[in-house]
């Protein structure tokens, strides 16, 4: 997508954000909320449910691909869908313990702060892995594992930008896709803090009027397109600050089952919407690195589950190891040396043989939050 068209939805979804037409009419009591994105609504048709595991149907009647968030206090997500297609269904279980007052959001065209609406969750509930041991354990397990990757980002990003303010380009050009494989990782869980967030991977293409463009992106543009500005050293310091906030905020964060159910899946759709187009590495394109990163953190996030998920439906646990395997060897027969291709080498049956094998393995990742749910 072109950035005039990119910011052009920006600004519509911006100024679309009062029209949110969240309707009271609720679904039959237990069963999944309705919600109709179009490209100037999003119809909630129960805007009040109880505490604990709430399910959303998102149906995108819209002409735009859309996403679907649940955000707590402080734009925290608690929960997210990526890339709906026009006229395709997905849906949300989300894990939501504590009653207060939250907000529901529709992004048409994948831009601005969305078209939102209040949603009030009423009592409270005990967390699932307070009464489950084996899906304490499975966030235990993926708690240690974020918090390997937030270390690991912590030292690799100083070394990124220690080459940015020494003026070694080649230096800073060779770390990059180096460091940013902990953040691709773990991009769930910093997607939950919505300040920092933006400011380490915002895209030129994605940058809200007045905000300004700062973090990985922003230097990327510098190496590869523009060399190195005045700022760029600062830029590059207050990338270390933001990555070394956003592991400790990381640490404190009490993730669910859940989150690692949704977790998962939404790392395949930052592939299907950045990755397989190119456009999240505009200027290096080291996407293939970023994709392969994605692959890691879903396996990872799976791993965790695994127990579970093996003793509820050992059947989808096979079909999610068989479309790994696939999606892993196109990486592979891609890769050169310790790292990849360039995206922009690839052929355009490449890309669709990548886009299929994406596909495939979304299908059954979808149904990781279900089987967690039960």
């Amino acid at each position: 997508m072109s950035t005039a068209l990119r910011t052009g939805v920006a600004v519509t979804a911006l100024a679309l954000v009062a029209a949110c037409d969240a309707q009271p009419s609720a679904d039959a009591p237990g069963g999944p909320i309705t919600v109709t994105a179009t490209d100037t609504a999003c119809q909630v048709s129960a805007t009040t449910a109880p505490a604990g595991n709430i399910t959303f149907q998102i149906v995108n009647q819209g002409t735009k691909v859309t996403e679907f968030y649940l955000y707590g206090e402080g734009d925290r997500i608690m929960g997210e869908v990526e890339n709906i297609a026009p006229g395709l269904n997905r849906r949300l279980i989300v894990e939501v313990t504590g009653g207060g007052t939250y907000q529901t959001a529709c992004k048409p065209g994948m831009a601005g702060t969305g078209i939102r609406g209040t949603f009030t969750v009423t009592g409270g509930a005990a967390k699932g892995t307070d009464a489950n041991a084996e899906l304490a354990d499975a966030t235990r397990s993926y708690a240690r594992y974020i918090g390997s990757q937030t270390g690991a980002f912590a030292d690799e990003s100083k070394k990124f930008a220690a080459a940015v303010k020494a003026g070694d380009v080649a230096g800073a050009k060779a770390q990059y896709a180096r460091t940013r494989v902990y953040y691709e990782r773990i991009e769930p869980v910093a997607a939950k803090f919505g300040d920092l967030d933006p400011a380490i991977d915002v895209r030129e293409a994605d940058l809200e009027p007045g905000r300004k463009f700062t973090g990985f992106h922003r230097l990327e543009k510098d190496l590869w397109v523009t060399g190195l500005q005045p700022d760029s050293g600062s830029v590059a310091d207050r990338l270390v600050t933001d990555v070394t906030s956003l592991g400790q905020k990381a640490a404190a964060l009490h993730l669910s089952a859940l989150d690692l159910a949704n977790g998962a899946k939404s790392l395949l759709d930052e592939v299907a919407t950045g990755k397989i187009t190119g456009e999240e590495e505009a200027f290096s394109h080291t996407d293939l690195s970023d994709f392969q990163a994605n692959v890691d953190g879903s396996k990872a996030a799976i791993q965790s589950l695994r127990p579970v998920l093996a003793q509820r439906d050992r059947a989808l646990v096979t079909a999610i190891d068989s479309r790994f395997a696939d999606v892993q060897k196109l990486l592979d027969a891609q890769r050169t040396g310790d790292t990849f291709k360039l995206y922009t080498d690839l052929s355009k049956d490449q890309v669709k043989e990548f886009a299929a094998a994406v596909d495939a393995l979304s299908e059954p990742l979808s149904k990781v939050a279900e089987v967690v749910a039960k």
